[in-house]
């Protein structure tokens, strides 16, 4: 019988020492790693109290299958973010114009061929795992790799229309192309997003005043069909070119989307609006109804999607929802932060992109739940239920990181000095 050897309280390891680890194996800004940690967990809560009534269609009333579903998708996001901050940040720029070439087929086989879910073709169905992936949010990311890589290549002639802005706008113009007919907010938000960084790459700003106006040009068509159209009703003889407008694909539906906004009376407004202004009035100023309290979540639809922002106001009240603001705007704070830090171009424009539209799209999905903006499909950044969203935010966070972490590294280290030319005089 072998003896058991006792073990020496010192070579027990503390808790200090576990921390350690930690924060060796986890690197990049803490900041950032506590903001996805904090969402994540209002996330699980959230999603487990607002899927009542679709557990209840669904499963009969089990909401364990989604709370469930939720957590299994933040552990794997969790992962992917952990295994791509480890990444060196350089290598997507090497994969950039790869990811960007199978991006666009895509999205083209999507408009064509995709799942049509909410009558819209957004989505194609991955067949072994049966997961529904929305190709827009590869695209998305795919650009901005792309863009920070042109952006930051191009820096000596960035000024110049032919070599330095054609070359950076035209792949914009093509992925908001194809994103427009099944998702025309996602295809501004995605525009926005692009000019902005145009805008901080240096880029002409009348050449990106020129490319607002035309991008205004189908906006303005919209609001004049819906204005149009609206107007026709009355007078029953409306214009037959923009009822004829309204039948072509989506545009009927973003037509009355506008018109709900701008006319609709408080009879009318649509189901999902009434129904987020309850939530968010019976949530009050300060502590609301409580967490898993939520009364509107069986009348509210996608209440544990693109109007979960909602269900937060009415379970932890209108402080908790500028609790939410507070925490994108910290994690904006602290992305800008990276790219003043970062010392290459590529990283630094890359990090900022991805920072850029994580806090749009989640100022678009606010706006859409107090009435400020009309209703779009734009889902909560981290928080909305787990599906193809979630898992490509985390990968952009997890690319976020990985420039934070090769920033860390490279800090106390002497500065890469520039290629040195010498010149023979004969």
């Amino acid at each position: 019988m072998s003896e058991v050897t006792d073990k020496l309280f010192s070579q027990i390891p503390s808790v200090e020492g576990v921390r350690s680890q930690l924060v060796d194996r986890a690197r990049g800004d803490k900041y950032i790693w506590g903001i996805v940690l904090l969402l994540s967990l209002i996330s699980i809560l959230v999603v487990y109290s607002a899927t009542g009534s679709l557990a209840y269609k669904m499963y009969k009333g089990n909401t364990n299958v989604y709370l469930f579903k939720q957590v299994s998708f933040t552990v794997v996001g969790l992962l992917l973010i952990y295994f791509l901050h480890r990444i060196n940040y350089s290598l997507f720029s090497r994969i950039a114009t790869i990811l960007f070439l199978i991006s666009i087929p895509l999205l083209i086989y999507t408009l064509f061929f995709g799942a049509r879910i909410n009558e819209g073709s957004r989505w194609i169905k991955l067949p072994i795992i049966q997961l529904t992936v929305q190709t827009s949010d590869l695209a998305k990311l795919a650009l901005f790799m792309y863009i920070s890589r042109l952006l930051s290549k191009k820096q000596e002639i960035i000024k110049d229309f032919k070599k330095g802005f054609l070359p950076v706008v035209i792949p914009v113009l093509i992925i908001c192309a194809l994103i427009m007919p099944a998702n025309l907010s996602n295809a501004l938000l995605t525009g926005a997003t692009s000019l902005l960084l145009m805008f901080i790459g240096r880029v002409s700003l009348k050449h990106i005043l020129l490319t607002i106006g035309i991008a205004l040009i189908p906006v303005l068509f919209i609001i004049s069909v819906a204005v149009m159209t609206h107007q026709s009703k009355a007078k029953a003889d409306g214009p037959v070119v923009a009822e004829k407008a309204k039948s072509i694909g989506r545009f009927g539906t973003w037509v009355k989307r506008v018109q709900d906004f701008i006319y609709a009376e408080q009879a009318e407004v649509p189901y999902q609006v009434q129904q987020a202004k309850i939530a968010i009035a019976n949530g009050g100023v300060l502590m609301g109804l409580g967490p898993g309290n939520s009364q509107q979540r069986n009348f509210l639809p996608q209440a544990y999607n693109d109007f979960i922002y909602s269900i937060i106001i009415e379970e932890y009240g209108l402080l908790g929802g500028a609790f939410m603001i507070f925490i994108y705007l910290v994690f904006l704070f602290r992305c800008i932060r990276i790219f003043r830090r970062c010392p290459y171009a590529f990283g630094a424009f890359l990090a900022l992109g991805l920072s850029f539209t994580l806090v749009i799209q989640a100022v678009a999905n606010m706006a859409v739940n107090v009435n400020l903006v009309p209703v779009t499909g734009v889902t909560l950044p981290l928080v909305s239920m787990g599906g193809s969203s979630f898992l490509f935010t985390c990968c952009s966070i997890g690319i976020i990181l990985s420039v934070a972490r090769n920033v860390e590294q490279m800090e106390g280290k002497p500065e890469p000095a520039p290629l040195q030319t010498t010149t023979v005089t004969v």
